[in-house]
């Protein structure tokens, strides 16, 4: 495959990021947002509040307009997930024969369970489909911080490629030819980054939070698995990797919003007060759904889809999580 021009669909700071990055290795970056004025406005000023002191490389070509990536080789998709379907539905028309779509969105779509790539393979049926996932924040991305990363594709060469093609000393990528466990892992961690947001709120400490992300990786394992993804992905970069990251960084949104929740702040308040989509917040509906349909014990889950969903107070969820009967380790 001859990768020559990259279009990302999705301006928010993380397509915004990845952008920056890959136009600073030389290559042709068409970056796309669905806002006309904003994009404009990127277009002159070449900032944005997501990323605050990040310029962009006047080689990035800023738009509006999908038909604007229609020659792209390598399409990638960084949109919120609830609007994946229908931006592609729009976007299809344009998306080049040979194209190759990759993923860099974490979520699974509500009442269906698909994951990203399965609607990208559905509404674009013939294209190679990858996805990129792991602890990549994207404030650091955009400032050339080391970064590692995980790409996947069912066809390995692809993988590969893409690997070479996007990869740098300050971005490493590790190739893999699984993508479901790569992106369950990516879409569950933010789940578990609300109630680690909700620990810090609630000032409970560091014994606390490390005994919730290690359950938590536990959980993302049983569910995971059950899904179909592999227990060895989780316990690498996108599973254990952006689990430690999006729990316990000041730059994780959905940690954030935990944290607001463990402040008293309702999720109305918080999420009126949001330039950007925290995932966790619809993928833990998403989880809770798929949990319940594969009879699959998720406390955690649960528990945060109550406070998100169903008014509980964060009090009496950690009340209930620590009430649980004890019993023996098991992951």
């Amino acid at each position: 495959m001859n990768f020559k021009r990259t279009a990302i669909l999705g301006a928010g700071s993380w397509g915004t990021a990845l952008a920056v990055l890959w136009a600073k290795c030389g290559n042709d970056i068409t970056l796309w947002g669905h806002n006309p004025e904003r994009a404009e406005q990127l277009r002159e000023t070449r900032e944005t509040a997501y990323l605050p002191g990040v310029q962009l490389p006047a080689s990035i070509h800023v738009t509006s307009e999908l038909r604007d990536c229609a020659n792209a080789e390598l399409l990638v998709v960084v949109t919120p997930s609830v609007a994946v379907r229908s931006t592609m539905e729009l976007a299809r028309e344009f998306v080049a024969e040979d194209a190759v779509l990759l993923s860099c969105t974490k979520g699974i779509e509500h009442g269906s369970g698909l994951r990203i790539t399965q609607i990208l393979a559905e509404v674009c049926p013939g294209h190679p489909v990858a996805v990129l996932s792991g602890p990549n924040l994207a404030v650091e991305v955009s400032r050339d911080l080391p970064t590692a990363t995980v790409l996947g594709c069912e066809q390995i060469d692809c993988a590969e490629e893409l690997q070479q093609y996007l990869g740098s000393s300050r971005f490493r990528i590790y190739s893999s030819d699984e993508t479901t466990g790569i992106e369950l892992g990516g879409a569950l961690k933010n789940v578990f980054a609300i109630p680690a947001g909700v620990s810090d709120g609630f000032g409970l400490g560091d014994n606390s939070k490390a005994a919730l992300v290690t359950r938590s990786l536990a959980e993302l394992l049983r569910l995971g698995t059950a899904m179909g993804g592999s227990a060895r992905t989780f316990y690498g970069l996108s599973g254990a990797g952006d689990l430690i990251a999006t729990c316990f960084s000041q730059h994780s949104r959905n940690r954030r919003v935990g944290e607001q929740i463990g402040r008293g702040r309702t999720l109305e308040q918080i999420t009126a007060s949001m330039q950007m989509v925290a995932e966790g917040i619809p993928t833990t509906k998403s989880a809770y759904e798929c949990a319940r349909r594969l009879n699959v014990e998720t406390p955690i889950i649960d528990q945060v889809y109550s406070v998100l969903y169903e008014g509980k107070q964060p009090a009496q969820a950690l009340q209930e999580l620590l009430g649980r009967d004890q019993r023996a380790e098991r992951v």
